[in-house]
Formats: C-alpha cells, structure tokens, sequence
C-alpha cells in the first residue's frame, strides 16, 4: 500500500532502532566502518555488496533523509549532497562531457546560469538556453552532442512553470533525459517525475529543510530513462572507473549510484550526517509548512496587486499570470510561497533604487540571499543574486531592474504585510519630492 504524503514524510526510509528501540532516525557520527572480513571489504570496494564504506560515499543517518526524499518525490533512489548546486554538478558530471551541449531554459536561477556559462564551460559544455515555454525551442536546440535539457518547477525569480510533459516527450524522442530543479515547488506541490522527468535535484536548504539552519541538496532518480539503450560513457555499458555495468548492478538505480560513486564520491560534495539528520527534522514538517506559505503568498500578493506604489506583482496563482494555467495543472496544493513585485517608478534607474530601499527598510521580514525559511525573506536580484548576468540576460531570466522577491514565510500574513507596507514608504518618503510623481503613501 502506498501511504500518503503526510505519512512518507514522517516515516519513509526508517523504521524504530531495533537495538535500543528509540522512534526518531539516530544520528550516525562517524566516518567509516568496520568490515566483517577481508572478503566483505573487497566485495564493498567492487559494489559487489551494498554497506558502509566511508562517509564521505555513504552513511546511515544520510541514507534515512535519501530514502526519505524518493519517496516523496515519486522515484526509487536518491543522494544527497552538500549543497543544491553539488547536487547539479554532480548530475552534470556524470551526463556532460567536453563537446557536449545542455539545453537550458531561460528563466533560471543566476547560481544555476552562472554555473553553466563559467564553469561547466571551462570543461567544454555548450549552454544552450532557449524560450522556456516554446517547446519547439527546446526540440531545435538538441543535437546528437546535447546532454541533458534542463527546466525548472517554478523559475527563479520569474516564476513561470514550464510544460513538463510536453519537453519531456520532446527530450525522449530524443533520448534525451529532462532534469528539473523543484526547489521552488518541492515534492509537497509537484513531483516532476510523474509529469515525465528523469532526475530531479533540489536544494533541500530551502523549504525541505524550512528553517535556514542547514545548507544542503540532493539528486533523485526516476528509474525510468533507458541508459543501458544510449551512449553515455558513464551508463553504458561497463563503466570506465569501476569495470561494472551500472545497468546490470543496480539496474532501476543505476543513474543515482553513477552520481554516488563517480561524482560525489570524486569530488566529495557529500552531505555530512549532522546535517542531514537536521534536515529530516525540517522535512517532516514539510506539507504543514507548505500550506501555510502558500496561503500567505496568496494573501501578500493581493494586498500588494491593490497597494498604489506598486506596478506590478508576479505571483502564479493569479488568472492573468502568464504560466497559471500550467502552474494549476502541475502544482497541486497551492501555488508555491513566492512573490516577485515592482514599485511606481519614472525609470528603471529610480525603480532600482527604490527597490534597494526597501530591503534596507525592513524590519520583521529579513534582508538576506536565501529563500524557503519559515521566516519570511526579501531581496533585489538585479543587483544581487543576478548581479553577475548582464541586464539583457537578467531580462531574459525574468529579472527587472525593480524586481523584488520576496519568500514568504510562515508568519502572521498581517504581520508581513504591515512590514513591507512600511519599508515602501520609507522608499518613497527618501526619493527626491520631483520624482515621486503623482503616488502617495
């Protein structure tokens, strides 16, 4: 029997310590292991046997939360990593070599933009990035060289969905697997997988974990792509590091124990136990958190729809939100707890600066490069989390001089209304009296 979302988040991948018989997932603070013998050693090295090695591959405490998060995210293994960005690099690591391409949506988060444009292209992989919602795009820009096509749940900051099922088909006709970053959505609204996705990463430091303790991501397999009918040098075939076909060994978990022992396992980009055993703790209050984030976005942002200073407010749920009618299909639950707004402003320089004052003027909702805390969070991405990408290519991601967003969190929704509401008028209370126009607060 397949148990709900509720029940999955608090019990999948551990049951009591039949030891001692204690109820919450034990915290295993160790880096290595004893074998049984010899024998048992040298079967452990060959992955002739699963166990315990060494830490920085695996560890009981991580493989509670790895568990755990499959089966929320509806796929059979999963690992996790030190950060979000670990978990994409890991993925490309073992899909992308030198000479091969990653098509790309374009609203994307700057991190993930970054990454692609500066580093994976300094080991020879071609970003292509197309129109996220122009699903010819995606099928014009994959080639015999293109590795994987990349999309997210909800873009970040535009907060656009794609339409998963569509560029999945477009990417299978290919034999080409999709990947999607569901860090916006998590498993409680979407799971990518069951819309057609392949391999799905996250950066659990966000909302899985919910309360801005604990940096860390991961990546979940699908089971579903038919590596062992392609050409990737890692997947097919007998891999070139360990002479095992990964197909054959793990078969549905092939793809997730490549990312193991030939990227994190290379690289060290483990999560350590402590803290995944933090982030479980946050996990499993995930489907309560949600819904209350959810239900204060949808309430900040109509507030903010109908506050006279501000231009204009992105938020999905709403009817004339350029991706509700994709967001309705594919999230379930709500409409995630992001917002994205901009203030009244004569040009993009003004709008800008009246941005940056208001993240300076908050008091309860907090100034700071993160999103997913319970708290509620705000920033200005063009000259922050984007600041690296020019204004065309911030443009292209869906970012505005005057764009704010705001995580919302799980606060009283009057509470962080009133918030914002004063630091707007401490943005316009310091412009120059000639420049704020016909608006007053």
């Amino acid at each position: 029997m397949t148990r709900g979302f509720r029940t999955r988040g608090l019990h999948a991948g551990q049951d009591p310590d039949p030891a001692t018989g204690a109820r919450a997932p034990p915290l295993y603070q160790t880096t290595s292991y004893v074998f049984d013998d010899a024998d048992h050693a040298a079967d452990l090295y060959a992955l002739e046997s699963d166990g315990d090695v060494y830490s920085r591959i695996s560890n009981p405490t991580t493989r509670i939360l790895e568990r755990r998060l499959a089966a929320l995210e509806a796929g059979v293994d999963a690992v996790v990593t030190s950060s979000g960005m670990a978990a994409l690099d890991a993925i490309t690591t073992v899909l992308a070599a030198a000479g091969d391409n990653v098509v790309l949506s374009e609203d994307m988060y700057g991190g993930t933009s970054s990454y692609f444009s500066k580093t994976a292209t300094r080991r020879g992989i071609e970003p292509r990035t197309v129109e996220t919602l122009d699903v010819d795009a995606y099928a014009d820009a994959i080639d015999d060289d293109t590795a994987f096509v990349h999309v997210e749940t909800v873009a970040n900051p535009s907060l656009k969905t794609p339409d998963f099922e569509a560029i999945a088909d477009v990417a299978h006709d290919n034999r080409v697997p999709l990947v999607v970053d569901n860090t916006f959505a998590t498993p409680a609204l979407c799971r990518p997988i069951e819309h057609g996705a392949d391999i799905v990463w996250e950066s659990t430091t966000k909302w899985i974990h919910g309360s801005g303790t604990t940096v860390g991501g991961v990546v979940v397999d699908g089971g579903t792509f038919p590596w062992n009918a392609t050409d990737y040098d890692e997947l097919s075939g007998e891999n070139p590091a360990f002479g095992v076909d990964f197909v054959e060994r793990f078969g549905e978990r092939a793809f997730s124990q490549v990312v193991r022992h030939r990227a994190v396992r290379s690289t060290g980009s483990c999560q350590s136990p402590f803290d995944a055993w933090q982030t479980i703790q946050g996990l499993e209050t995930l489907a309560l958190r949600m819904r209350a984030h959810c239900e204060n976005a949808r309430q900040v942002a109509e507030h903010l729809r109908d506050h006279e200073a501000v231009s204009w407010v992105s938020y999905p749920g709403f009817e004339d939100h350029e991706t509700h009618e994709l967001a309705s299909r594919y999230l379930e639950g709500g409409y995630a707890g992001m917002v994205t707004f901009g203030l009244d402003g004569a040009d993009d320089e003004e709008s800008y600066e009246a941005a940056k004052t208001v993240c300076e003027s908050v008091e309860l909702v907090s100034f700071l490069a993160n999103i997913g805390d319970a708290k509620s969070l705000l920033i200005h991405p063009a000259s922050t989390t984007h600041a690296q990408l020019s204004l065309h290519e911030q443009r292209a991601a869906g970012v505005e001089p005057d764009m704010l967003r705001l995580s919302v969190g799980i606060e009283d929704a009057a509470d962080i209304v009133a918030d914002i509401d004063q630091a707007i008028e401490q943005a316009f209370a310091a412009r120059p009296v000639a420049a704020t126009g016909e608006v007053e607060l």
